[in-house]
């Protein structure tokens, strides 16, 4: 997928980076979930745009971003015109997302946004298929591909850490594979 990508209505693509999950304190801060790495870096990011966590089909909104930090686990921020907590408590529930094109490009070989590693195919050294990357996971010690695959009509899924030169061998964009160094019984 380009950074030029448009979504079908012709807006550009959005990419989802966090939600507003609470307020802070009563001059119009909300707290904020943040996906990013490290989670502060959502801050860095404006405008956002934001909608309903819940209604899919829904149009995004623009905010723009007057100030953001972390704050102890957490990361807060202040929204242009939201001025007290009620106007806040209306954010509450929403996604936070940015335009693709505002993406940093990636600048090191093996640096990849996990949205582009969804739905590769995964396969293993003896050229055996285990699936195709449903998500990943932060575990703390090291990121985790959830591979899906479906065998006899039973879904199987595979836990594989994102262990580059252990268990990930080579991610092929263009060819939309992912090899691994996996056993297929795993």
């Amino acid at each position: 997928m380009s950074l030029n990508d448009k979504a079908q209505d012709g807006t550009p693509e959005k990419v989802i980076l966090g939600r507003i999950s609470g307020v802070y304190g009563v001059k119009g801060w909300v707290k904020v979930f943040s996906y990013t790495d490290p989670m502060e870096a959502i801050v860095d990011y404006s405008p956002w745009f934001i909608r309903a966590e819940n209604r899919r089909n829904a149009a995004w909104t623009k905010v723009k971003l007057k100030s953001g930090k972390r704050h102890a686990k957490t990361v807060v921020a202040k929204l242009e015109n939201c001025n007290d907590r009620d106007q806040a408590m209306a954010y509450v529930g929403t996604e936070i997302a940015i335009d693709l094109h505002q993406l940093e490009q990636l600048k090191e070989k093996d640096e990849y946004y996990w949205r582009d590693l969804i739905g590769l195919r995964v396969i293993n050294q003896q050229d055996i298929e285990l699936g195709t990357v449903k998500s990943l996971l932060e575990t703390g010690a090291n990121d985790v591909l959830v591979v899906i695959s479906e065998i006899n009509g039973k879904k199987i899924e595979r836990l594989i850490p994102w262990t580059m030169d252990i268990a990930i061998i080579k991610v092929d964009m263009a060819q939309g594979v992912i090899s691994v160094d996996w056993d297929a019984d795993f």
